[in-house]
């Protein structure tokens, strides 16, 4: 692992610190593992100046593999490669765990769930993660009801704390401390909703409770100075996504809550689940010290637009050429929906039509659990080695891509399939971005200056 310095752990806490003083200032989290969305994600962090936060779920990533086959070190390494190669400074780039906790293991007794859990926290420390949401509201199987009391979260959570301190000791001296999320009214990972309704926004009774619970299990628990470098708080903003709706954040709801912001001098409110909002919202979110927003489905829903529609490209291109081998993306990323439904069945409700329509176009994006599959890869290569064959027609980008078009016809953009497909998912973190204060760093000054 590269040596590091506090340099990111600084840049983070002063972001927190000027949100707290009432700049509208920010910044958002990458929770991806796709390839793309971190190239995309580090190129606009190059054009911002600005600190590049990406968190791995433990879904995504775990000391088993997860759904995208990475343990953490692994993971680390390739985010990683990925930075240095684009000349992105090491000290601008942070590694997170989103979620880490028993909810991959959750169908388990909660000792052998939690003790997975604290194997993955562990794990994750010791590949440089430096920010650490400790996520223990999901109920195991012997547990007596879905909701767990703020007592039992907040001790599960404890001892996930205890496995990253104890995992932080091993490192060599010097190495960043780490810095923690809590909760225990956190949204289940990936942003889904059955309910059909906004969910309610966190009440200020319970904030206090969860913050008074978790600040006593972890003085019991001799944590106290762990407790000092818990930065932010998982709350319910009212914000969420389905397969079709999108309930967008009303600041009248929140307003109790924005104003309730702990005494706690250095922490804010993490937002979860923030994907498909407006700018507006966004920065709304912001200015109510929800200063931390966490963004994932939406980037890889970006992905999945650009490559259809270079996919309708590429049919407009060559499909009456006999012999020829078009790609045949969608179909082979259904089929590898349809073989292994266990990432979209319980998700998607309707006929046959209405489901099949969600697995490709849901807000949910439960498809981006299959991009990895070596039949959808395969196609996808096929697509590029077909759009490499002469020069994308340029009234073909303006059909399906006009934004990229614009970008195009200006000089600002190469019309190359990978690149498009990365400025296609930029459109989004741009407006993360700018909703977070972006905007004041595009004039030569990094976006985010520590003042430690």
């Amino acid at each position: 692992m590269e040596p590091r310095t506090e340099r990111a752990a600084n840049v983070l806490r002063d972001v927190i610190r000027r949100n707290r003083s009432g700049e509208r200032v920010g910044i958002y989290s990458i929770c991806s593992a796709h390839p793309s969305v971190i190239h995309a994600g580090i190129r606009q962090a190059l054009a911002d100046r600005s600190l590049l936060l990406v968190e791995s779920t433990s879904s995504q990533v775990n000391q088993f593999g997860g759904y995208t086959g990475q343990d953490p070190a692994h993971f680390a390494r390739s985010i990683r490669s990925a930075a240095r190669a684009a000349e992105l400074l090491p000290d601008l780039l942070m590694l997170g765990g989103d979620h880490l906790g028993p909810y991959p293991w959750r169908d388990q007794p909660s000792e052998v769930a939690l003790q997975k859990a604290c194997d993955l926290v562990h794990a994750c420390v010791l590949a440089g993660y430096e920010k650490i949401h400790l996520d223990a509201s999901m109920a195991c199987s012997d547990d007596s009801g879905p909701a767990l009391s703020d007592e039992t979260i907040a001790r599960r959570s404890a001892r996930l704390c205890l496995a990253a301190e104890s995992a932080h000791r091993k490192l060599p001296p010097g190495s960043p401390p780490i810095l923690y999320v809590i909760g225990s009214e956190v949204p289940a990972p990936g942003g889904e909703t059955r309910s059909g309704e906004a969910p309610g926004v966190t009440s200020v009774s319970r904030l206090r409770c969860t913050l008074e619970t978790f600040r006593e299990v972890f003085h019991q628990q001799n944590l106290s100075e762990a407790w000092g470098r818990v930065i932010a708080i998982v709350v319910q903003p009212g914000v969420e996504f389905d397969q079709a709706a999108i309930f967008a954040y009303d600041r009248r709801k929140a307003r109790s809550l924005a104003a309730a912001l702990p005494e706690h001098p250095g922490l804010v409110y993490e937002a979860h689940s923030t994907d498909y909002q407006t700018h507006r919202a966004l920065a709304e979110m912001v200015e109510d010290h929800f200063a931390i927003l966490k963004v994932g489905p939406a980037l890889t829903f970006a992905y999945r637009e650009a490559v259809f529609a270079l996919s309708e490209i590429e049919r407009d291109c060559y499909g009456a050429r006999r012999n020829f081998r078009l790609s045949q993306v969608r179909a082979a990323l259904d089929a590898a929906m349809l073989h292994d439904p266990s990432y979209w069945r319980s998700y998607f409700r309707g006929s046959e039509d209405a489901q099949r329509l969600a697995r490709a176009f849901s807000f949910s994006d439960r498809c981006r659990y299959y991009w990895t599959q070596p039949a959808v890869q395969e196609e996808i290569r096929q697509l590029f080695r077909n759009l490499s064959i002469g020069q994308i027609p340029l009234p073909l980008i303006s059909q399906y891509l006009p934004s990229e078009y614009a970008a195009i016809r200006s000089d600002h953009l190469p019309a190359e399939p990978e690149i498009i497909i990365q400025e296609h998912i930029r459109q989004v973190l741009r407006v993360y971005a700018d909703a977070c204060g972006a905007p004041s760093g595009r004039n030569g000054q990094p976006v985010l200056q520590s003042s430690c």
